[in-house]
């Protein structure tokens, strides 16, 4: 009789009844959160086109108010919109896919809900250290314009 290793035995990995449960209320709730975001990106973007127009008709006649008075602060609002677009929608297609899968028994279904979590936790994960770098960035930066305004 062979023995299968243990790495040859994840293709025997099956989902039972309570695993399929998990599943479903972990579905449920991850297409709640994607939603959320979705109207959160909706806020953003009316908030970039709010500050767009707004600062427009401020700068015309304060000096105080550079670059069009709210378009550098609107791109910004833009740009952290597209971003978290990204894993919003990442997060959308595995609870999507996630809900068809346990519906129809569908194993294709279920193995590309896994690849778009597994793509969104990476996008998070890669966004994180670019973030905590440029906080290690601007710290060092902070302490060289400090230790150069000492002199």
């Amino acid at each position: 009789m062979e023995t299968k290793s243990p790495f040859e035995q994840f293709d025997e990995l099956r989902i039972d009844n309570a695993s399929k449960l998990f599943l479903a209320e972990a579905a449920k709730w991850t297409s709640f959160l994607a939603i959320l975001g979705y109207i959160g990106i909706g806020i953003m973007v009316i908030a970039a086109l709010f500050m767009m127009t707004l600062g427009a008709s401020m700068s015309s006649g304060n000096s105080m108010m550079p670059f069009g008075g709210g378009l550098v602060f609107s791109l910004f609002y833009l740009v952290f919109a597209a971003l978290y677009f990204i894993p919003i929608n990442y997060l959308y297609r595995f609870a999507s896919n996630m809900k068809s899968a346990l519906r129809s028994n569908n194993q294709t279904e279920l193995t590309k809900a896994f690849e778009y979590l597994k793509s969104h936790y990476k996008f998070i994960g890669i966004l994180t250290i670019i973030v905590f770098a440029l906080y290690i960035l601007a710290i060092f930066g902070a302490m060289i314009a400090g230790i150069s305004g000492m002199r």
